[in-house]
């Protein structure tokens, strides 16, 4: 298993070899980054988007939380991390595309469905079971059409990339450049075991890229 001493000489070959290959695009990318595709994605080790989709430094703004969630549009002060990284790539970087990706085998969906995380102690956390709270409507539909159903995970799963496109469309920059054209939001699902990418259509719907 990698740990953080082989990282430094990944980093070493990477110095070497990659970089020096990609040197004109690094020394662009010092300038600034347009990139043109917004990834929400999960935190899951699995589920790179950069090595999912194989592009080069700077083509993607990633965002990665657990079960690739985002929570609705708030005016509330705080710690917004997912919400502000939105908006910069929204408002600030004029991407022209968002895809939220789920996967298979998420164990934050996993949970939200079976409530796996409801125990921690008072005062030692409980932010897990907070943020996968978002899916709870989900949750109660999936298990009230599926039950504890084969089908029920993957439903989960793809339910959790439903609830965040319905909760990026209470962002009103979101909606605003929806309805003018100039923005486009995407839902896709990667099937870890089989690498296959499943890709949303208008209807909720996935099916197998290409």
């Amino acid at each position: 298993m990698t740990d953080f001493s082989d990282m430094i000489e990944g980093y070493g070959r990477f110095r070497e070899q990659a970089w020096v290959e990609q040197r004109e695009r690094w020394e662009e990318l010092g300038r600034g980054q347009s990139p043109k595709v917004m990834v929400i994605a999960c935190s899951d080790s699995r589920v790179d988007p950069m090595q999912i989709f194989d592009v080069a430094p700077g083509e993607i703004f990633a965002v990665r939380n657990v079960a690739n969630l985002v929570p609705p549009f708030e005016t509330t002060q705080g710690y917004h991390g997912v919400s502000a990284a939105i908006e910069f790539a929204v408002t600030q970087l004029e991407v022209p595309e968002v895809v939220v990706m789920g996967h298979g085998s998420c164990g934050g969906c996993a949970a939200a469905l079976s409530g796996g995380f409801k125990d921690a102690e008072p005062g030692h956390g409980g932010f897990i079971s907070d943020w996968v709270g978002l899916l709870d409507d989900a949750s109660e539909r999936v298990k009230a059409k599926f039950g504890d159903g084969p089908d029920a995970k993957r439903e989960m799963e793809h339910e959790a990339v439903r609830v965040s496109l319905a909760n990026l469309r209470t962002f009103p920059f979101i909606t605003e450049r929806e309805a003018a054209g100039k923005l486009k939001l995407r839902g896709a699902y990667f099937a870890i075991a089989d690498g296959v990418l499943h890709v949303m259509d208008d209807d909720g719907v996935f099916a197998p890229a290409r």
